[in-house]
């Protein structure tokens, strides 16, 4: 007195088709960011993402440059984009650049990012900020009117002028 089951339902799957790959996953997250980031496929209009291709050009040719080192699977992250991206609206002689870690490693490296988000303000090719972590728009507003107060004849005669080890 055997009873038969019906045989289990399988889901029927295109032969073409394949499960997402970690990279496959990160390429998707980086995508979105970036979307988001850009509000919604509109690029900020002085905001520019650095690659090693274009760093030297942008950051060499712009008196004063914000930029964010961020990755798409970063929390924070994606919570400083949207105060990163109005205060690129507010500030518009400002460069706000943003550097994706994850596609260029090798700008992340040349700069020993260790943890992001992390912004770095460069000015006159000196960069005279940079700090982890996502900061509030008031946070963000005071760093770059500190950076705008700055006296860069004195940082300039500071960076020549090698500290003694008194």
């Amino acid at each position: 007195m055997g009873t038969t089951r019906p045989p289990a339902r399988t889901r029927q799957r295109n032969p073409g088709t394949r499960h997402p790959t970690t990279a496959d996953l990160r390429k998707r997250h980086r995508q979105e960011y970036q979307s988001q980031a850009r509000g919604y496929g509109r690029m900020g209009t002085s905001t520019v993402e650095l690659t090693k291709d274009n760093f030297d050009e942008i950051v060499s040719g712009s008196d004063f440059v914000l930029i964010d080192f961020w990755a798409s699977w970063c929390g924070p992250c994606r919570m400083f984009a949207p105060v990163y991206e109005k205060a690129a609206e507010r500030h518009s002689d400002l460069i706000f650049a943003k550097v994706d870690t994850e596609a260029q490693p090798e700008l992340a490296a040349a700069f020993d990012i260790q943890s992001i988000p992390t912004l770095m303000i460069v000015r006159d090719n000196i960069a005279v900020f940079a700090q982890p972590g996502a900061l509030p728009e008031q946070g963000l507003e005071e760093v770059i009117g500190q950076a705008r107060d700055l006296d860069m004849d004195a940082v300039r005669a500071s960076v020549a002028t090698p500290a003694s080890d008194g």
